[in-house]
This record gives structure tokens, C-alpha cells and sequence, in this order.
């Protein structure tokens, strides 16, 4: 199973693990899982249409993959890594 890296401000969701199993052979359906699992955080992660919210950023074994590239394949041992733009004055 795909293991997800959680940023800092959605552990809440994942009550407070920085990562999660997902369970899918896409990214697409990685984030499916991680929505049903953890209420809240597919609303984090993607809109109601579910496209990549622009201010998120997604990782595949360390190379960042296109927001319209959910059909991206994983596997067993995958690591998917999640990171959120932050703004604050």
C-alpha cells in the first residue's frame, strides 16, 4: 500500500500522523482513500469537482507530478508526498 506524507496543518484530519496508508493504484484513487478514511481532508486536498486544489502540491517518490495527473500509477512501497502552500503576514 502507498504510504502518504501529511503537511503539519492537515494532521488534524489524520489525528496527528504525518503518514498514512492510502489504499490504490493511482494517485487519484489514493486521495479517494485518504478522504473516505479521514473525514475532512478530501476537502483539504481537492474541490467538489476533483481537481488538485492549485494551492497543493503532490509528490510521487520525489518527483512532483502535474495537478491533472491523478491516473499517475503507485504501488506497494510508493511514497506519495502532500505539501500545501502557507501564507501569514
Amino acid at each position: 500500500m502507498p504510504q502518504v506524507k501529511i503537511p503539519p496543518p492537515y494532521r488534524g484530519t489524520t489525528q496527528g500522523r504525518a503518514a498514512v496508508a492510502a489504499d490504490g493504484s493511482t494517485v487519484g484513487d489514493c486521495l479517494k482513500s485518504l478522504a473516505q478514511g479521514y473525514p475532512g481532508l478530501g476537502e483539504l486536498l481537492q474541490d467538489p469537482m476533483g481537481a488538485v486544489h492549485p494551492f497543493v502540491t503532490v509528490f510521487v517518490n520525489g518527483d512532483e507530478i502535474e495537478r491533472s495527473a491523478l491516473a499517475t500509477r503507485v504501488a506497494d512501497g510508493d511514497e506519495i508526498e502532500i505539501l500545501t502552500a502557507v501564507a501569514g503576514g
